[in-house]
């Protein structure tokens, strides 16, 4: 240890940090940024100021911005190294504003150049923005509301990898000698029964909702909430037979099922599951993994059915009218 010329120690690799010292020396900097930002380009700073939006605050106004498609100055800032920025709103609402003027463009043709410009180019966590636009994108598009975000409840990620899995026991006893399968590729039974136990307790006691639920079930990875533990009675109730849209990001195709088993585990690769015939309807007999966008159906009075979304045909007539033209 050696002293200064004023005999003031220096405790090499301890110094102490002013926090208080750096946060204003902080402040001081964010005002001189803003500072110099309102004078190069004072037409934005009137903008803002128009519309009561605060410089320094801007990334609180970012989803607001991005779902009434405002033209604000965020386009100055460079986005986080490895993030894909926005297109401009305008584009994307252009887009989605095709469907209201039919053309000879398929629907699924006109979502998937939508969601092409939202999402980034490596699949795991989209941002809140990211989120709020597709959820925009999706009810306009494929006329079912829905939400990344549901009375605040959140997946780990909702953009993905899915893969297979096999059909589950329905009621005790319950076997592939009298389940329905697929003529092709069908990945057979599960071994146990789902996360939730038996749809039904017994085979003369099940409902077409219990078959449907069986049917077009989804799997996705509550045991890796941060709060599962903490929280386990409520949110075993409150995912139990979720409704979920899924969406193929390769083809567009979309299935809303609901969930009814947990995993799958980490060390696979893959975030969501699907039994068999929602991976038969998202891609097809061969299709066993694939990336895709899973959100929350937003369906209190439970109107919005189990199945495959053909968001080109009468579907959306039938069950969806009102919300899609909403």
């Amino acid at each position: 240890m050696s002293k200064d010329p004023a005999g003031t120690d220096l405790l090499i690799n301890r110094e102490r940090v002013d926090t208080e010292f750096l946060r204003n020396k902080l402040k001081l900097k964010s005002l001189e940024v803003k500072k110099t930002f309102n004078q190069k380009y004072p037409h934005v700073e009137k903008f803002f100021a128009k519309r009561g939006i605060d410089l320094g605050k801007i990334r609180e106004h970012s989803a607001k911005i991005i779902t009434t498609g405002a033209l604000t100055g965020t386009l100055l800032f460079a986005p986080p190294i490895g993030a894909k920025s926005l297109p401009p709103i305008s584009e994307i609402i252009k887009n989605i504003g095709d469907l209201k003027n039919p053309s000879n463009v398929p629907q699924q043709q006109i979502l998937l150049d939508a969601i092409s410009q939202i999402l980034p180019k490596r699949i795991g966590p989209l941002d809140r923005g990211q989120e709020k636009t597709l959820e925009q994108t999706f009810q306009n598009i494929i006329g079912v509301k829905t939400k990344a975000n549901l009375e605040g409840e959140h997946l780990n990620t909702t953009y993905g990898y899915i893969g297979a899995e096999q059909h589950l026991m329905r009621y005790p006893g319950d076997t592939m000698a009298t389940h329905p399968k697929l003529p092709e590729k069908d990945e057979g039974m599960a071994p146990g029964r789902g996360a939730w136990g038996y749809f039904t307790s017994s085979r003369s006691q099940m409902s077409e909702t219990d078959v449907k639920r069986e049917k077009w079930y989804a799997v996705v990875q509550t045991l890796y909430l941060p709060d599962w533990n903490t929280r386990q009675p409520y949110l075993r109730d409150w995912y139990k037979y979720r409704k979920v849209l899924v969406v193929n990001t390769v083809n567009g195709n979309a299935v809303i099922a609901d969930i009814a088993d947990s995993g799958p585990a980490a060390w696979t690769g893959k975030h969501f599951g699907g039994s068999p015939e929602v991976m038969n309807y998202l891609g097809g007999p061969r299709y066993k993994k694939g990336p895709v966008i899973i959100f929350f159906v937003d369906d209190p009075n439970n109107q919005v059915p189990l199945g495959p979304v053909d968001y080109n045909s009468e579907y959306v007539k039938n069950f969806l009218g009102p919300a899609f033209n909403s």
